[in-house]
């Protein structure tokens, strides 16, 4: 089979089947979905109805103070891009004041007191943004890769005039103090700020997205469940990590069985969001509505992270295959293709989970059998629920 004829496969597969299609980022749709909020004459942007909605909420804005806050904003924009030129050398840095409804500039030496015509307020400093922004990169120098884990960031605060180390204070211990003392050398406006927490990434789970195991080989999502999601046993055992494409931790390997059958699942870390949706990689996310298993010659599609969505036909129940590494049973046999890294990720059948793709040969080009194990036995092994949309 052609990829060309394959990828027609897919898109037939597809409105056959009914597969009902959220976009891939649901905030981006509703938005192009509203209509577009009214704006004043005072050059604000125009932005939906459902964004100036969140500003009213969450700025505590009024329908009007929106549109005012929208175009001092962007006369700010405007000033900055003029003010960073005018000053030079002697620029400190930037920010959009609330209070007056202007820019402000901070300004080092003594440019700070020459007239300019702008319509922004000075704020003389003693640092330059320069002499900040090389503090910090000696900064990050002697972090190197990392840094003492009490230790959670540092940045130019151009508001004040510094650059802040800031500390979680109840994890400060004898590497945190060192580490403080010697970023203290990079510059005198070098200062230490204690916070509560640590910040830890924010990552996602989503049917069909990669995931790295032990920051070594490529697998793919299954399905979004309480708790984590599930996948192919073959791609971890128990206690191999599991990270995105950005490195953040997704949680480890709590359960995986391989061969016999090849089931396993993830058990997601903190701040982890798990979607109960299966991607498409056609800029749109696939619901997940439950897992009723459809009948031999049904139309099917699963998505994986290196070929992305194929549909064909299921052939096939039941099936024991052979894999060098040992017999694994109980597979579904289909006509779809799949490559490597493919593994693990989400099958449906309109909008019910079917499985994880655990095998088979051939390819995405000429064509090719692929297996899944079905996804039912998976929830029933480890007691899961599929998270659903």
């Amino acid at each position: 089979m052609t990829r060309s004829r394959a990828r027609r496969l897919v898109g037939a597969a597809v409105l056959s089947l009914g597969l009902v299609a959220t976009s891939l980022s649901a905030t981006s749709a509703a938005s192009a979905a509203d209509p577009v909020a009214a704006t004043s004459a005072t050059s604000a942007p125009r932005v939906a109805v459902g964004m100036s909605l969140a500003m009213q909420r969450d700025l505590g804005l009024t329908a009007e103070g929106v549109q005012a806050r929208l175009a001092q904003e962007e006369r700010a924009r405007a000033a900055e891009t003029v003010a960073r030129t005018l000053y030079g050398s002697s620029y400190a840095g930037s920010w959009f004041d609330p209070a007056t409804g202007k820019l402000a500039v901070a300004v080092a030496g003594s440019a700070a007191t020459a007239p300019t015509g702008l319509d922004v307020t000075v704020v003389p400093v003693a640092h330059t943004h320069a002499q900040l922004d090389a503090a910090k990169t000696a900064i990050d120098r002697q972090a190197g890769r990392s840094a003492p884990a009490g230790v959670n960031s540092w940045y130019v605060d151009v508001k004040t005039n510094t650059v802040v180390v800031s500390v979680n204070r109840h994890r400060v211990d004898d590497a945190v103090t060192k580490f403080v003392e010697a970023a203290r050398t990079a510059h005198p406006a070098v200062r230490v700020v204690e916070e509560e927490h640590s910040p830890v990434t924010r990552a996602d789970v989503v049917g069909g997205w990669p995931y790295w195991i032990n920051y070594g080989g490529r697998c793919s999502i299954g399905f979004a469940v309480y708790g984590g999601f599930v996948t192919a046993g073959h791609c971890g055992t128990p206690g191999s990590s599991a990270s995105d494409q950005a490195g953040a931790l997704l949680g480890y390997f709590e359960g995986s069985t391989f061969p016999y059958y090849d089931y396993a699942w993830v058990r997601a870390s903190a701040g982890v969001n798990l979607h109960g949706y299966m991607e498409g990689y056609d800029g749109y996310w696939y619901y997940v509505r439950g897992s009723s298993q459809v009948p031999v010659g049904s139309g099917v599609c699963r998505s994986g992270s290196t070929t992305g969505m194929w549909c064909n036909y299921i052939l096939g129940r039941g099936q024991t295959v052979n894999y060098p590494q040992g017999v694994v049973y109980g597979l579904t046999r289909t006509s779809v293709c799949a490559e490597p890294g493919d593994s693990g990720g989400s099958w449906l059948s309109a909008n019910q989970a079917q499985g994880v793709t655990s095998g088979g040969s051939g390819n995405c080009s000429s064509g090719g059998t692929t297996y899944y194990q079905e996804v039912n036995p998976i929830l029933s092994a480890y007691g899961l629920s599929l998270i659903l949309t």
